[in-house]
C-alpha cells in the first residue's frame, strides 16, 4: 500500500539507526508531541532500538487525554439530560470523569451515540428537531476544522437544535508551556505531521529560536518516526535549532489555507486548561461571538460541579513527560483500560494505553525480540 508498507521496511530502518548511532556522541532528550506518534513508537520498539544516549519523552499529544476533568463533567451532565442526545467520537466514551463515564449515562438510560464524523451529529439533529444534539468537540488543530465546518453549516442551513462542546487544544502554546516549566529536559522536539498539514509552520520558528531547540516536523510510520529523529540529533551534534519539515509529502510550508480561514472565522483563540497540566494561555479555541449561539456551554446551564481527580492517577506528570506510564504504581494493576484512572490509560493514543497494549512493563526486550518494524 503506497505510503505505508514503504515505510515499514526493515532494512531502511536499520540503516537509519546506524546513521543516528554514528551521530551521537552525547545523551539527547527529545519529545514527540503526537500520541499516535507515541503508539508508533511503542509498538515497534522504536526507543529501544535507540542508542542509550538518545531518549524519548512522551509529550501531551494525546487530545483525549488532555480534556480537563471539569469539561468531561459538564459533557457528562448534558448527556444524562433526557431532552438531549449526545454524540461523540468512542474513545471518549471510556474517560472518567469525576464519579461516571459516558458509557456508565447511557447505560442509566442517556441517549449517548458514537459518531464518526460531527456532520453525522448534524445529520441527527436534522432527524430530531424536538430534541438538542450535541456533538463533543475535542482534538488538536487536525479535528478543529471539520467541527468549525460542521457549526457553519447548522447555522446555514437553519439547524437551532444542534450545538458543540467544545475543547479544542493548539499545539505551539503547549511547546512554550513545556520549554518554560522549571523541570523541562526537552531538548529537542518532534513536531506532529498532522497538525502541521492544516496550521503550517509559521509558528514554530520563533520557538526554535527563542528556546534554542531543534523542532523537526514527523509523521507517522517507523520510517518517519525514525528519520525524523536522525535530522534532530543531526541538529543537536551540530548546536543547530531550526525548523526542518521530514514530512513534505504531507505538510506544506503555508499549511491548508482555506481550512485555516474557516477556524478564523468559526473559532476565536482563549486560555484553555489542559487535564493534568494546568491553564496554558492561548493554548485552545472556543466558538466566536457570531456563533455563540451553537455552544453548548451557553446554551445549557451546567455550572457548579465539583471536580474530583483520583489520588493513585499520576497522568498529569506522563502529560508532562515526567514520568513513563510504567513508573505508576497503578499502572496495569488498578488501572488498566477496563478500568482506568485516567484518559492515557482508555484513549486510542494515550501513552499509558500504549505501555498496556504492547506490553511495556519496564524491562526491555531482549535483542532477539526486538525488531525495527513489526
Amino acid at each position: 500500500m503506497k505510503y505505508l508498507d514503504e515505510f515499514q521496511d526493515p532494512g531502511l530502518a536499520r540503516r537509519l539507526l546506524d546513521e543516528i548511532r554514528a551521530t551521537v556522541t552525547r545523551p539527547w532528550a527529545l519529545m514527540e508531541v503526537c500520541g499516535g506518534q507515541t503508539h508508533t513508537i511503542i509498538r515497534h520498539g522504536i526507543d529501544q532500538l535507540l542508542p542509550d544516549n538518545v531518549e524519548l519523552i512522551h509529550g501531551p499529544g494525546c487530545p483525549v487525554c488532555v480534556t480537563p476533568l471539569e469539561v468531561i463533567d459538564k459533557a457528562l451532565e448534558i448527556a444524562a439530560r433526557p431532552d438531549v442526545i449526545f454524540c461523540s467520537f468512542g474513545d471518549m466514551l471510556r474517560v472518567p470523569g469525576s464519579d461516571r463515564d459516558l458509557f456508565q449515562v447511557r447505560s442509566h438510560g442517556g441517549d449517548v451515540r458514537v459518531v464518526y464524523s460531527p456532520l453525522d451529529a448534524l445529520k441527527i439533529a436534522q432527524q430530531n428537531p424536538h430534541r438538542q444534539v450535541v456533538f463533543f468537540g475535542i482534538g488538536f488543530e487536525t479535528t478543529a476544522p471539520p467541527n468549525a465546518m460542521t457549526v457553519h453549516q447548522a447555522r446555514k442551513l437553519g439547524i437551532p437544535n444542534f450545538s458543540l462542546l467544545v475543547s479544542h487544544v493548539r499545539v505551539p502554546p503547549a511547546i512554550e508551556a513545556i520549554m518554560q516549566s522549571p523541570s523541562c529536559r526537552v531538548q529537542a522536539f518532534l513536531a506532529a505531521g498532522h497538525v502541521c498539514s492544516v496550521m503550517g509552520i509559521r509558528e514554530y520558528p520563533e520557538l526554535a529560536e527563542r528556546f534554542r531547540v531543534p523542532i523537526v516536523v514527523t509523521g507517522f510510520e517507523p520510517l518517519d518516526i525514525l528519520e525524523g529523529i536522525r535530522r534532530t540529533v543531526r541538529q543537536l551534534e551540530r548546536g543547530e535549532h531550526t525548523v526542518d519539515n521530514a514530512y513534505p509529502r504531507a505538510v506544506r510550508p503555508e499549511g491548508n489555507p482555506a481550512a485555516q480561514a474557516k477556524l478564523a472565522d468559526v473559532f476565536e483563540v482563549t486560555d484553555r486548561a489542559w487535564r493534568g497540566i494546568g491553564t496554558i494561555p492561548a493554548s485552545g479555541w472556543r466558538l466566536s461571538e457570531r456563533y455563540r449561539d451553537y455552544d453548548a456551554e451557553y446554551r445549557f446551564s451546567v455550572e457548579g460541579l465539583t471536580t474530583r481527580e483520583p489520588a493513585a492517577c499520576r497522568s498529569g506528570e506522563v502529560l508532562q513527560g515526567l514520568i513513563k506510564p510504567h513508573e505508576c504504581e497503578a499502572f496495569g494493576t488498578t488501572c488498566t483500560p477496563r478500568t482506568p484512572l485516567g484518559a492515557t490509560m482508555v484513549s486510542s493514543e494515550g501513552a499509558c494505553a500504549a505501555y498496556y497494549l504492547y506490553r511495556r512493563l519496564g524491562t526491555p526486550p531482549t535483542p532477539q525480540e526486538a525488531s525495527p518494524v513489526a
